[in-house]
């Protein structure tokens, strides 16, 4: 099938206000197969080392799987589980005694050299899926506010800066198997962008404010300016902030 579109793509990371960074973010071209790129957030937690040690290993397992995917024959969907599940069992195994447990969450999207594109998430770092400088879909976190949003108990507004934000139901690294939400789309089209970030960057917006952005910055600038826009709003109180955006350009 011939591709008739360009990707444009950029990273960001941020230590925000924390002393430390425990986020993660990989922008990964197949070795085979250039059109096969994928995108990971890792939103480590669990004390300095521990959070740090969690996230790397989201980002090593996912460099050593995509070594061995075939983007020709093997499902995209499943080689995006097993990143989660891969990883989360590496994480239980090396956990640390001396520090809180480590956990990661994960939020990965693959586009395909046939034009599809496929994702999973677990935790409540977020994918955001744009279309012409509309929000066409976003991933739902597993998390306890979430929930609340979930049965009708808080708006998603009164969800913004909620005193629980940081509670989680399901990530890579806890005692559970982790959620590993999964969506595909046949084929990408013209238009379309593909934002992964991490909560210390979606807490400060509204979605219509990212896709705005995004439709009207280039990829770099566009991750430029919600780094600082987010680190403007944190006031002094910022977490750690990562991102992976691809948009869909013509040729």
């Amino acid at each position: 099938m011939q591709i008739n579109y360009r990707l444009h793509a950029a990273t960001g990371l941020h230590k925000g206000d924390r002393t430390y960074q425990q986020d993660q973010v990989a922008l990964l071209q197949h070795p085979r197969q250039p059109a096969c790129v994928l995108a990971v957030v890792a939103d480590g937690m669990g004390g300095r080392s521990g959070g740090r040690k969690a996230s790397d290993q989201v980002i090593l397992s996912a460099r050593q799987l995509l070594e061995r995917f075939d983007p020709e024959t093997d499902n995209p969907v499943d080689f995006l589980q097993n990143i989660a599940k891969e990883a989360h069992l590496i994480i239980r195994l090396t956990a640390t005694s001396s520090e809180q447990e480590p956990h990661s969450t994960l939020a990965a999207f693959m586009l395909t050299p046939r034009g599809s594109c496929h994702w999973v998430h677990a935790g409540d770092s977020r994918i955001y899926h744009f279309h012409n400088g509309r929000m066409v879909f976003r991933t739902v976190d597993h998390s306890y506010v979430q929930s609340l949003i979930d049965s009708g108990e808080i708006t998603e507004e009164e969800a913004i800066g909620h005193p629980h934000g940081n509670l989680l139901l399901g990530c890579l690294g806890t005692e559970r198997d982790p959620p590993a939400t999964t969506r595909s789309i046949r084929q990408v089209k013209v238009g379309d962008a593909f934002l992964a970030c991490s909560d210390g960057l979606w807490a400060y917006f509204h979605p219509e404010e990212i896709a705005h952005t995004v439709q009207f910055l280039s990829t770099r600038e566009a991750a430029l300016s919600l780094i600082d826009t987010a680190r403007e709003r944190a006031d002094g109180r910022g977490d750690n902030l990562s991102l992976v955006l691809i948009k869909i350009d013509p040729l």
